[in-house]
């Protein structure tokens, strides 16, 4: 069976010597001391370890089950979850008015990569109640959030976001549900939503949906669409329970992976739901929610790619098969270790490269909503509304790509069950496609975002690489060479697709979207390029100053030579696509397929 072992090491170097959170003017970040977050990270890495990672493997078998209109989660699921509820895991970063801990979100990040890698279909269950807890903060009455937020704070209570329907996934404006308006102020919710991911289970007493639905005479589209709160248990005004509500389950569906979250198909038969916010503006309140699921479903791509890989390591030491070509380098045994082959120090290393950069720049993205939400900082507003498609694309793509890649090391044996290398592949595949599939968060980026605020966050990011590249060219000619030279050009790249952009994106919009997908991957891989040149600037430094684990760094600066190297180079060949144009993609009639 699988195992996993939290990297609480890398977390510390990138958190503490990257970007030095305890000395950043954030508010809160005073209190994140190396010791401190070393033993909040290394309990996390132990109840990840031994407690959800060996939940994963059974709960994916087992799965979610729903019988006589009741779903269960698999076995041990129950008692894990009062573990993160009794530890304050579900309120890490919440507020304390609510009964948090009101610790900032790039610990939440931290941990939340570890809960996730060890059991991604279990951490969907106080992962998405949290996006629930975050709307209703946001956009709640103060009697809303005194109901409501504790419950969700403890994961008492627990929370969904229902959007899709039958007919409808990214395109909202075509749903149904409908909000009929009572005289007491609340609706009757009437629809039927899908792919609600645990919209039903038995980990806690209520489930709390924000569901959208059109109230009734609001206009059609998306501005006519509201957000509104239906409890799973009515709700009484002292927070005890009352009635059932008009909620059900249709089904649960059958899945290619995270079998243990119930993905639901929820029904709403006349239910009683508040409104959220005003009226006809619920996707504001939503994007709430859909922002915060995006970055946390990046993370999700990077887990699974950071537990397939550990067991890939594992696996290519100590698996016996063929000779070195250079010699033998188990001359007593019958055969060396596969590791010792080129082609599976290549899978490898990009696995590594990958992971170690992916992290960075997930935990940059923290302190940026940390200091956007903290202290308004609206450069920082800007930057991680631009970088979050960019985060949940490539990570979610380059994730599932390691996975499979972590499954080929293993050979036949990545194939079988037995290993649990496909249930990571499985897993991570949905992180391409909810929240807002791949394609959709690259036409997001081009489409809005970046001309969002008439180019500022884009031009800001430009100008920060520039200035960025020159300092860290001028610390050492190694760094120079290998990490700034390469960042410049690739960062060059990019800024000539999105000119490209700008020009055609008015006058012939499918130039630019035909080359949306590509340009998310140009972006994300010079994002990439950015944190690992941070990176190597601070392992060098460390290096030359003398330090007492100088493996550390010389292991941080190689692989980050690889991906410069071996890995940022495909931003040529982004550039070539979008600049083709759209008439290789559009060559085609419909009937010609």
């Amino acid at each position: 069976m699988p195992t996993y072992s939290g990297p609480v090491d890398d977390l510390q170097f990138v958190l503490h010597e990257v970007l030095k959170v305890s000395e950043q003017d954030i508010p809160g970040y005073a209190e994140l001391e190396r010791d401190f977050t070393g033993a909040v990270l290394g309990e996390a890495a132990r109840i990840a370890s031994e407690v959800l990672a060996p939940l994963n493997a059974p709960g994916d078998r087992h799965g979610a089950r729903f019988e006589n209109g009741v779903v269960t989660t698999p076995p041990g699921f129950k008692d894990a979850f009062e573990t993160l509820k009794n530890g304050g895991w579900t309120g890490l970063d919440c507020d304390p008015a609510y009964g948090g801990q009101g610790m900032p979100h790039v610990l939440s990040v931290a941990t939340g990569e570890m809960f996730s890698a060890a059991n991604q279909a279990f951490f969907m269950y106080p992962g998405l109640t949290h996006g629930a807890y975050s709307a209703i903060h946001a956009h709640g009455s103060e009697d809303q959030k005194a109901l409501y937020l504790p419950k969700l704070v403890s994961c008492d209570w627990t929370g969904t976001m229902n959007l899709t329907e039958a007919q409808c996934g990214t395109d909202l404006g075509l749903m149904r549900t409908r909000a009929e308006p009572q005289e007491d102020g609340s609706y009757r919710i009437s629809g039927e939503k899908i792919f609600i991911s645990a919209g039903d289970h038995d980990l806690a007493e209520n489930v709390i949906h924000l569901v959208l639905a059109r109230i009734t005479g609001a206009p059609e589209g998306i501005r006519g669409v509201s957000l509104f709160i239906v409890p799973k248990v009515l709700v009484n005004v002292d927070g005890s329970l009352g009635a059932p509500n008009a909620v059900s389950v249709g089904k649960i569906e059958t899945k290619m992976g995270i079998h243990g979250n119930a993905t639901c198909v929820m029904r709403y038969e006349g239910a009683t739901g508040v409104l959220l916010g005003e009226a006809h503006k619920g996707m504001r309140a939503m994007f709430t929610m859909m922002n915060e699921a995006r970055l946390g479903v990046a993370m999700q791509g990077l887990s699974q790619a950071v537990a397939a890989y550990q067991n890939a390591v594992a696996y290519a030491k100590d698996r016996l098969q063929g000779r070195a070509v250079t010699g033998a380098v188990n001359p007593t045994g019958p055969a060396d270790p596969i590791i010792a082959h080129p082609d599976v120090r290549r899978m490898l290393m990009d696995q590594k490269s990958f992971i170690e950069g992916a992290r960075a720049l997930g935990l940059w993205g923290g302190t940026l909503i940390d200091a956007a939400r903290r202290k308004g900082d609206a450069e920082a507003e800007g930057l991680i509304s631009l970088l979050t498609p960019v985060m949940k694309g490539l990570m979610t793509d380059l994730g599932f790509e390691a996975t499979v890649q972590a499954q080929q090391v293993f050979g036949g044996h990545g194939y079988i069950e037995d290993t649990g290398m496909s249930q990571f592949a499985r897993d991570a595949r949905i992180t391409m496609i909810y929240e807002g599939a791949n394609g959709v968060q690259a036409l997001d980026l081009v489409g809005r975002k970046l001309a969002a605020e008439g180019g500022r966050p884009a031009l800001a990011l430009f100008a920060m690489l520039k200035d960025f590249c020159r300092e860290a060219a001028a610390q050492d000619a190694a760094i120079a060479r290998d990490f700034a030279d390469p960042l410049k050009t690739a960062s060059k790249q990019l800024q000539q697709a999105a000119m490209f952009f700008m020009e055609k994106g008015m006058t012939s919009p499918d130039e630019a979207l035909s080359g949306s997908w590509d340009f998310l991957h140009l972006f994300g891989h010079v994002c990439l390029g950015y944190v690992w040149t941070r990176m190597a600037c601070t392992a060098q430094a460390r290096l030359m100053a003398g330090t007492e684990n100088p493996e550390f760094y010389e292991t941080k600066l190689a692989t980050g030579r690889y991906y410069m190297a071996r890995r940022l180079p495909a931003t040529e060949m982004h550039l070539k696509r979008i600049l083709s144009g759209a008439s290789p993609v559009m060559a085609l009639s419909p009937d010609q397929f």
